[in-house]
């Protein structure tokens, strides 16, 4: 009697996997909410919890990436609003933001793009191509792309 394999049936792995399906740029958001640097922070706030983010990219008039400004942003912002008895609605996002920002490129493959958030710590990336923001991938997409994934191989 021969030896049984309990590795199941064996099918030809191909080493031609396209990887163009699993670029970031196939699963990104293109049409995002931005927001700019002379915008109040109240506004900003308003903005967030309408249209139920974490946060967003601020750009320039030419559309280039400045900055980020996320939840957390706005609400140390509040807490020292509080702190020092001063009124924020007049304040801009300008000072607030983060704008040591940490982008993604369009042509990374969507596993490596987990790979960076997991490092990161981050819950969104910018996508900028020719200095000009052209969206976004958020940890979500990354989620979505796996699941369209589901059931094939994952390399």
């Amino acid at each position: 009697m021969g030896i049984k394999s309990f590795q199941g049936a064996r099918r030809q792995q191909s080493n031609t996997a396209d990887d163009t399906l699993l670029k970031v740029s196939d699963y990104m958001t293109r049409t995002l909410i931005t927001f700019t640097p002379d915008q109040t922070i109240e506004s900003v706030m308003q903005k967030l919890i309408k249209n139920r983010i974490s946060g967003g990219p601020v750009v320039n008039e030419k559309n280039e990436l400045v900055g980020i400004i996320s939840e957390g942003d706005c609400i140390k912002q509040i807490s020292e609003s509080r702190y020092y008895n001063m009124p924020m609605q007049d304040k801009t996002i300008e000072k607030h933001m983060a704008t040591n920002v940490e982008t993604i490129d369009g042509n990374m493959n969507i596993f490596d793009a987990a790979s960076k958030f997991i490092e990161a710590k981050r819950r969104r990336f910018p996508i900028v191509e020719n200095g000009k923001l052209v969206g976004q991938i958020s940890q979500k997409d990354v989620l979505k792309a796996a699941m369209k994934l589901k059931g094939q191989t994952w390399k």
